[in-house]
């Protein structure tokens, strides 16, 4: 039996390959079983963290430090993604002057493990002397911090998901966790629609998925296909070809929509007769075509277009009051703008 590259027989490698398999399944068990327990034993204390989110007239301070500073940062940014003015602020950087940016009306909620962080505990008398409400996230209800705290959220878990109990896995994971559905159940209280949530996200593909509308990617002016209705199919395949979105209008002596003529529809007509250029175009013209909204936004004209019947189409127009092609958005601006 020939080595792998790594030194193991192919024998030896299906052995440890199952081993580890086995080791990261347990890994995830003992996770999943913490954010179970803490699940079930979720109670008043967690509303009343809630409560004190929800009524603050300031901002919600994350602090941490270490890997529970990881997870506190983490917390923040998801408040402040859902509606909530929040900040993460490092426990040790709170004792060289940061501590500043903490104000009357703020709400401090302060992760520890151990809940004994040395730097964390420094800032305590300070955030009391203020006033500012503490909501502690600890894995120990009988700490320091717990018992400082105005409303303690217990992280414990059984085990850490590390063989020697010590690196903290299991115990971030619930932590972790415990912010999210803080977050949430704050967000979904004071009414954060989509609409509030895609302001909180202007940037990347998220912003642009729940930002952009029709209007911002359809074409308009010298870029919209349009032949008339009387006109021969020498004319729109010349429209077509020159404004290159795979189909052109057709409209009547006012302006208005009659049909439109595709890429698909030349196929078809070529597969029936020959003297395709001097055709009408009413006669190879689909009538009502598929029309949207400039307003719409893009994600549901990409779904749309692809959840046409009978078949996913390419094109929709977009109209004007009286019926007048306004704009055609084609399916590769939905995909390049909301991909």
């Amino acid at each position: 039996m020939g080595r792998t590259v790594s030194g193991l027989s192919d024998g030896e490698w299906d052995v440890l390959e199952e081993r580890l398999v086995a080791y990261g399944r347990e890994v995830l068990r003992i996770e999943r079983d913490g954010i179970a327990k803490l699940a079930t034993d979720l109670g008043s204390d967690f509303a009343k963290a809630a409560r004190r989110i929800i009524e603050t007239e300031g901002r919600l301070v994350v602090c941490g430090v270490g890997k529970s500073g990881i997870v506190a940062r983490k917390i923040a940014a998801t408040f402040a993604s859902t509606g909530t003015p929040a900040f993460f602020l490092h426990s040790s950087e709170a004792l060289h002057g940061d501590l500043g940016t903490v104000g009357v009306g703020d709400v401090v909620l302060a992760v520890s493990k151990s809940g004994e962080g040395q730097e964390l505990l420094a800032i305590l008398p300070v955030l009391r002397d203020v006033g500012v409400p503490i909501i502690a996230i600890t894995g120990s209800i009988t700490s320091t911090l717990a018992k400082g705290a105005d409303v303690v959220l217990d992280a414990s878990v059984e085990k850490e998901a590390c063989p020697m109990d010590l690196v903290p896995t299991a115990s971030t994971t619930v932590a972790l966790a415990l912010g999210d559905a803080l977050a949430i159940v704050v967000m979904r209280e004071k009414d954060v629609d989509v609409h509030r949530f895609a302001a909180f996200h202007p940037g990347g593909a998220l912003g642009r998925r729940l930002l952009l509308r029709v209007r911002d990617a359809m074409h308009t002016g010298a870029e919209l296909p349009v032949v008339r209705d009387e006109a021969l199919m020498h004319e729109a395949i010349i429209e077509i070809a020159n404004k290159r979105l795979g189909m052109t209008t057709i409209v009547d002596g006012g302006g208005r929509l009659a049909g439109i003529v595709s890429d698909g529809d030349l196929k078809r007509i070529l597969m029936q007769r020959s003297d395709i250029l001097d055709v009408p175009v009413q006669d190879v013209m689909v009538r009502n075509p598929k029309t949207i909204g400039e307003d719409v936004l893009l994600a549901e004209a990409l779904e749309r277009m692809e959840t046409a019947a009978p078949s996913p189409i390419t094109s929709l127009i977009v109209l004007d009051d009286d019926g007048r092609p306004k704009g055609v958005i084609h399916i590769h601006d939905c995909l390049k703008a909301v991909g």
